[in-house]
């Protein structure tokens, strides 16, 4: 169980959640207009009030909802985490399923001690009672080990620390594990992977893993694994350079997918694919211009060293597209142009499937987690093409980049039913409620929730 948790036996403090319509009654309930009036407390969302129990301690709380009509954050409980004086507490009365409200709570109680010194003295919550309980834990385990991914700088995470955590995963789950590295690469037909990290003097890996039976529904997912990313010759400044130590997010986001399907057991064959590099800047660094072949057999121009990660990720697209799976999902840190159109709150997410995207859509609303589809818009296409090379890696201009890097990345699938890419950010640049300045986990909770549904439990 997480920290923010607390075994359902301990005595806990009420925390009630009230709107603004509701609070006159609520206080008249508790006896506590009075106080509230004392305190200017409206129920305005989001805020706090500690009622008083007479001994200098706590004996109840409220959390303002603001109005009923109001649009509020999905995860708007997560300021719990951040508002409580250190105690145990518990939903009361809560609106809706007090299970999101205790997830909401568990993310924004997240905190990356790595490197300090661990703060004790934390408010923590007793788990609503049933299964569910168990499900806000399992997610926000999940979620947890995400961040602590992301916000782990480059010089403690490099290829090979990544790939522990992947085998590591594996291991815990039974899954079956496989790691290609070095001129392995070559050998093993992924030549884009080892062009983007052969600057390095960390080699460049891809790893993979199998879990579930096998004559299960095939999902496969791809994340991208940048664990630092210069730029390359085409080198960042250094104020663009300062967060690349997240440019793994799409790897790690993908192990956090692959952690809740495993741990659920859910009824369908999984496979990892983590193309692993750091895009460094020596003498070995691809340049501006080179043309390499890439697994599918398409070669592609080098228009930009720092448009990598569609690189890496198209060997590994074609690798899990050739089992043809039902679904093949990619998540990559892969464009700035994606924050520039949605921000970093909303990824935009790609897929040929209506019927997919309608689903996923509603998945991404259930669970809080959200998602907004982008055209795949194929006149946009022209823009890679080469004169010396099948493609060209970027398309000039700078128009569109989200939709022409997802453009790159679907030449590369043909076999699989289903296609999704999602641009995510994986950071949050601002606290908000249930999610910390840092490393994001994006688009997982709306992907397991769909395929939750889909293919339920063995």
């Amino acid at each position: 169980m997480l920290s923010a948790f607390a075994a359902a036996d301990e005595a806990a403090i009420p925390v009630y959640a009230v709107t603004a319509e509701g609070l006159e009654a609520k206080l008249s309930e508790l006896g506590a207009a009075a106080w509230a009036k004392t305190n200017a407390f409206s129920a305005d969302e989001g805020t706090v009030l500690l009622l008083p129990n007479g001994e200098g301690g706590v004996a109840s709380v409220l959390f303002g909802l603001g109005r009923e009509s109001g649009s509020r954050p999905p995860l708007l409980a997560g300021k719990l985490a951040t508002a409580l004086p250190a105690g145990t507490y518990r939903l009361e009365g809560w609106p809706g399923d007090a299970s999101e409200a205790a997830l909401a709570f568990a993310l924004g109680s997240y905190r990356f001690e790595r490197y300090l010194k661990p703060k004790t003295g934390v408010p923590r919550l007793v788990l609503p009672e049933g299964e569910e309980g168990t499900e806000a834990d399992r997610i926000a385990a999940a979620v947890y080990m995400v961040r602590d991914l992301v916000n782990t700088p480059a010089n403690d995470l490099g290829p090979a620390e990544l790939a522990t955590a992947a085998r590591e995963l594996a291991a815990a789950h039974g899954a079956v594990f496989e790691e290609y590295l070095g001129d392995d690469l070559l050998a093993r037909e992924f030549p884009l992977v080892e062009a983007v990290g052969r600057g390095s003097s960390r080699p460049a890996r891809l790893i993979t893993f199998t879990w579930g039976r096998a004559d299960a529904p095939k999902v496969s997912l791809v994340g991208k694994g940048v664990v630092f990313d210069t730029g390359g010759l085409d080198i960042k400044g250094g104020s663009y350079m300062l967060l690349m130590k997240k440019d793994m997010g799409g790897a790690a986001n993908v192990l956090g997918l692959a952690r809740l399907i495993m741990e659920a057991g859910l009824d369908l064959r999984l496979r990892v694919v983590l193309p692993i590099v750091e895009n460094a800047v020596s003498g070995t660094s691809y340049r501006p211009g080179d043309v390499f072949p890439s697994r599918k057999g398409l070669t592609v121009q080098i228009g930009d060293t720092d448009a990598e990660g569609r690189l890496i990720l198209a060997d590994a697209l074609a690798f899990a597209d050739d089992e043809a799976p039902d679904l093949l999902v990619d998540l990559a840190t892969l464009t700035g142009a994606a924050r520039v159109a949605l921000g970093p709150d909303i990824p935009p997410f790609y897929t040929r499937d209506d019927a997919f995207a309608a689903d996923l859509s509603a998945a991404s609303l259930a669970a809080g987690d959200p998602l907004w589809r982008l055209p795949l818009w194929a006149p946009y296409e022209e823009g890679l093409k080469s004169k010396i090379a099948d493609l060209n890696n970027v398309a000039p201009g700078g128009f569109a980049g989200s939709i022409t890097a997802a453009l790159f990345l679907g030449r590369f699938v043909e076999r699989a039913k289903t296609w999704m890419h999602a641009d995510i950010f994986a950071w949050v640049p601002a606290a908000r409620p249930g999610q910390p300045e840092g490393g994001e986990a994006q688009a997982i909770r709306a992907l397991y929730r769909y395929l939750k549904d889909r293919f339920g439990r063995a």
